[in-house]
């Protein structure tokens, strides 16, 4: 069984999946969404959760350097109970700050262009997230 990651933004949703092992997570897909017009994504979710066998999701929730919850991490907190009612999975929520910079870091780090980067960041970013939880159950 396998462990979805999620970056949730508002236009797109990076998506990492596990290993069937659940020890390492790889990028998977950027998925488009479209908030204003209240398409997110739901459906290739569906898909790969499907296709992969996944039987937990991981949101990464964003908050303020603070601790504090932001409208984005408000946001992040509906599209997590959305996916609990569609899907009828644990849904778990991972403090994701400085995961897309991490993100960024990395791919910098590995000379990608920066029409490249920002074309994976999202994905990135999941992988990040999904494997800084998964880290934290193997320990």
């Amino acid at each position: 069984m396998r462990v979805m990651g999620l970056d949730v933004g508002t236009k797109t949703v990076g998506v990492a999946l596990s290993d069937e092992l659940g020890w390492t997570a790889q990028g998977f897909e950027t998925v488009k969404i479209n908030e204003d017009e209240n398409e997110f994504g739901f459906v290739r979710l569906s898909e790969i959760v499907k296709e992969h066998n996944v039987s937990r999701i991981v949101v990464g929730l964003p908050k303020n350097m603070n601790g504090t919850i932001g409208p984005r991490g408000e946001a992040c907190q509906v599209y997590a109970e959305e996916l609990k009612k569609l899907f009828s999975l644990p849904v778990i929520l991972w403090d994701e700050r400085l995961s897309t910079i991490a993100a960024e870091r990395v791919l910098l780090e590995a000379d990608v262009s920066r029409k490249k980067r920002k074309k994976v960041i999202d994905k990135m970013a999941a992988v990040m997230i999904l494997q800084g939880y998964l880290n934290s159950i193997t320990r």
